[in-house]
């Protein structure tokens, strides 16, 4: 089983790299573009909404729509109808960086898989989520 663990982290490192390759020839870096893809469906979600979609915890999104703003990439607007919330909307920069993202995803994906058949295909996305809903679901606790 540590085998696995160990073809999971060298898999990852090498698609990381890959794609913070891809996407900073568009000004975002890794992560930033799981950001873009949900406000590209819904623009001017909370923090909070973000974080959800994203399975991740609030701060996380704090801390990279900070840095996306300074990058030009979102700004925070306080919700008109309750001034205590801040929804994050794109910036024309964003919208403009939306397809050439899309396409080196796209890329990407297409050559990472290129040598697994369908079946191959249908199979790792389904363990992959299985593994992704298990450890968000259930955490290890390596104190029991």
């Amino acid at each position: 089983m540590t085998e696995l663990i160990r073809l999971l982290t060298r898999a990852q490192k090498l698609l990381r790299a890959a794609a913070d390759d891809a996407m900073s020839r568009h000004g975002v870096r890794v992560g930033q573009n799981l950001v873009l893809e949900v406000l590209w469906e819904t623009d001017g979600l909370t923090p909070g909404e973000l974080a959800g979609r994203l399975r991740v915890t609030t701060p996380t999104v704090v801390n990279t729509a900070t840095r996306m703003e300074a990058a030009g990439l979102l700004v925070r607007r306080r919700d008109p109808a309750d001034g205590r919330l801040v929804r994050l909307h794109l910036t024309p920069k964003a919208r403009a960086a939306q397809e050439p993202i899309e396409e080196a995803r796209r890329r990407l994906a297409e050559h990472a898989m290129a040598t697994l058949t369908d079946d191959e295909r249908r199979h790792l996305r389904s363990a992959l989520e299985k593994i992704i809903d298990r450890m968000s679901d259930h955490p290890l606790d390596l104190g029991e």
